[in-house]
């Protein structure tokens, strides 16, 4: 049987309803996603990318209504990205590695729901030589939000690939993000494990049971509704900034999974007010020290002149950071 070819993509997750219990679990996915056939979802069980409350199954499995079912979506091998000439606001390229300035709502990868328009399909237009990486993640090393906006580096060889991946791994890049926050956060560190929620599967919550996280938060400005903050993530958990922040009752403005509905209505914004502002590393091949700088994207730098007024520019933010 051919291989799928895996994307580090957050799983879907469904509870068995009562109609559901007497169907195979092949059957059952198929009649949930009609736009996969019930082949490609035996192709899925069979490799070990369907779990059934949190255990792989079979294909002949028939759950019980309230069974859990988490699906890992990958590409059939056959799949194949396409490069696109969609525009790019590069911050560094060499003959190793790119950097760009991701602007939100932008897709890091292809994944289902996002066949095109990604980074990835931009990257293989602007690199061609890199489409051997990998068929379906050439050069990505770190990922972002869809609707975060900010630095992103991208690897343009294997080697540099390899040594990018254990630096993420290994917490050698310094990562500073900005944030506009519903409320005021408080200085200093934020240590609290980070897990996948118990309920809404798709989301992240602070559990005891959950990794080591570590935040290092540093407010720049308050105007008694809203703040301005400088972020330093210690370790790279899904969603870690956003989940912290809404853990001290400060989340992201805008963001509409962990912040709050009546305040994001209220101030009218229509994403998560959060930038990766700045990253800095060794070069992967030249130990040289790199540090890269994303401007602001206009929205937020009209909260930040809102907040702050017009005096505080990119400059005084770099010199807080």
């Amino acid at each position: 049987m051919d291989r799928l070819f895996s994307l580090p993509s957050d799983p879907e997750v469904l509870l068995i309803t009562p109609e559901e219990e007497k169907l195979r679990l092949d059957r059952l996915l198929a009649n949930r996603y009609p736009q996969h056939s019930r082949t490609y979802f035996q192709m899925l069980i069979d490799q070990g990318f369907v779990f059934l409350n949190g255990e792989p199954v079979k294909k002949r499995t028939i759950p019980e209504e309230g069974d859990e079912i988490e699906v890992c979506f990958q590409f059939p091998p056959e799949s194949s990205i396409k490069p696109e000439p969609i525009p790019l606001q590069i911050l560094y390229e060499d003959d190793d590695l790119l950097a760009i300035n991701k602007p939100a709502g932008m897709v890091v990868h292809p994944a289902p729901g996002h066949p095109s328009g990604t980074f990835v399909n931009a990257l293989l237009a602007h690199c061609k030589q890199i489409a051997s990486l990998d068929p379906l993640r050439p050069g990505i090393v770190h990922r972002l939000d869809k609707e975060t906006s900010g630095v992103l580096i991208a690897a343009k060889t294997a080697l540099a690939h390899q040594k990018l991946v254990e630096k993420f791994a290994h917490r050698e890049m310094e990562k500073t993000y900005l944030a506009i926050c519903a409320g005021k956060p408080r200085s200093g560190l934020i240590t609290a494990p980070i897990g996948r929620h118990r309920v809404h599967r798709k989301e992240m919550a602070i559990l005891e049971s959950g990794k080591e996280a570590i935040s290092e938060i540093q407010v720049v400005a308050y105007n008694d509704k809203i703040s301005l903050a400088l972020i330093k993530p210690k370790t790279g958990r899904t969603h870690q900034i956003r989940v912290h922040l809404k853990h001290v009752g400060a989340p992201v403005l805008g963001d509409e999974v962990y912040g709050q509905p009546r305040i994001n209505q209220t101030f009218g914004v229509s994403r998560q007010m959060l930038h990766a502002y700045r990253l800095t590393f060794s070069h992967p091949i030249t130990g040289e020290k790199i540090s890269l700088c994303a401007p602001l994207p206009e929205d937020m730098q009209s909260w930040i002149r809102q907040l702050c007024g017009p005096s505080l520019c990119q400059g005084n933010l770099a010199s807080s950071s």
